[in-house]
């Protein structure tokens, strides 16, 4: 249904945005960085790994949380709270006036709990395994919604939370929940996106690197480089990005600046391979979220894609793109990944919150790092290296997929009427 057919009451509009990348802590930092063409990769030691390339955050841990609430929590829990809380500061929402049991969070995750049990087997493994040195903090630290009910207790939240595991495409699933928590009416505000703490587990390097799908390269700012020819892996990446997410009538009510709206959405499953993407079903996907914002390909104006910098990946994806965009010639293309690395359970909203922007500015900032594109990864209007200023830019089509085949895409756009 288009949103032009839609009620106020069913139409979801974003109106704050908080975040942190590798490079940058703000929606504006982050935007600069992109058309700046700021890498956020850098190297990072972790443990057995030795030295890695990595996007590391940044941000102020103790902003919004004391030190005595971040030693009993966690880094995904501390991303989420400093996200959270700079979305409600600038999405102009007053907590104090506001009914707490009406406020729903919804974070999405690729894994947790990896990066705590990791911590405490290094712990104990210096007493020779003697579990009385286990923490206490361990269970509430490793449950499932241990990130999502970190914000609840910092902000004082009564309504309902939860994580959404959904591998890679966990920071769209974020956002789809709580547009459909607000559509149902079990909430009248959403706190919802994405959060990775994965830089913190040195499985995740492990399994990777046991892959062949680490990324490596001498000059760390270089190494994600989806797309082209001498790709070599993913470069692991934490960051985190919360939308503020609202009806639009209660949005107008409250005189809510409203940054984007929420047009369409679709989840889908490849039920194959368990890493590698099947291009008909991503294809599905990006058509089954235009289409529920009643629209054709043609009206999109940006896709902001999944490609992680892995050989098959990145070319299956380039195959879906060719099948439902080829003869767009309006259609721009580009890659937040090449910057930053890959979040994991962050990158989808992480990757909308860098081209949100693009609704104002109407600039589109480009896929760095692409010395040779690989010719198996031709799309149209790939927008490489430097970013491009169009005349307008109506929409937004944020892809995130991920493992064992869930794919997800939002499409986003002005908000019109």
């Amino acid at each position: 249904m288009g949103a032009e057919r839609m009620s106020d009451s069913e139409r979801i509009v974003i109106t704050g945005v908080g975040l942190t990348a590798p490079n940058g802590n703000t929606p504006e930092a982050f935007r600069r960085s992109l058309l700046g063409g700021v890498s956020g990769v850098s190297t990072f030691e972790t443990r057995f790994m030795g030295r890695v390339l990595a996007g590391v955050c940044d941000f102020d841990e103790f902003k919004y949380q004391g030190r005595k609430e971040r030693r009993r929590g966690t880094r995904a829990g501390s991303i989420s709270i400093y996200c959270a809380n700079e979305a409600v500061r600038r999405a102009g929402v007053d907590l104090e006036a506001a009914d707490r049991s009406r406020i729903g969070t919804f974070v999405g995750v690729t894994e947790h709990g990896t990066v705590e049990t990791e911590n405490e087997i290094d712990v104990i493994r210096q007493y020779d395994y003697d579990t009385k040195f286990w923490s206490h903090h361990h269970n509430p630290r490793t449950v499932a919604n241990n990130p999502a009910g970190e914000v609840t207790m910092n902000l004082g939240l009564c309504g309902p939370h939860y994580t959404i595991g959904a591998a890679c495409a966990a920071g769209n699933a974020g956002l789809i929940q709580g547009m459909q928590m607000l559509r149902l009416g079990e909430v009248d505000l959403a706190l919802a996106g994405g959060v990775s703490e994965s830089i913190r587990s040195f499985g995740i390097f492990a399994s990777f690197a046991s892959q062949n799908a680490l990324a490596s390269h001498e000059d760390p700012t270089k190494a994600s480089r989806p797309f082209d020819v001498a790709r070599n892996g993913i470069v692991v990446s934490e960051g985190g990005c919360v939308y503020v997410l609202e009806r639009l009538g209660d949005a107008r009510r409250r005189g809510a600046s409203i940054v984007g709206e929420v047009l369409g959405h679709a989840m889908n499953s490849d039920a194959g391979d368990p890493v590698v993407p099947d291009p008909k079903r991503l294809a599905e996907c990006m058509l089954l979220a235009i289409r529920r914002a009643g629209l054709e390909p043609k009206d999109v104006s940006i896709v902001s894609t999944h490609a992680t910098a892995t050989e098959l990946g990145d070319e299956q994806e380039a195959k879906a793109l060719r099948s439902v965009f080829g003869d767009c010639s309006s259609v721009y293309v580009n890659n937040t990944k090449s910057f930053i690395g890959h979040a994991m359970g962050a990158a989808g909203a992480l990757e909308l919150a860098g081209n949100l922007a693009a609704l104002e500015d109407g600039m589109v900032h480009p896929t760095i790092n692409i010395t040779e594109l690989d010719e198996k990864c031709t799309v149209r209007n790939l927008v490489m290296n430097q970013p491009r200023k169009l005349d307008r830019v109506e929409t937004i089509l944020n892809n995130s997929f991920g493992m064992l085949g869930t794919n997800s895409a939002v499409l986003v756009g002005r908000c019109a009427g």
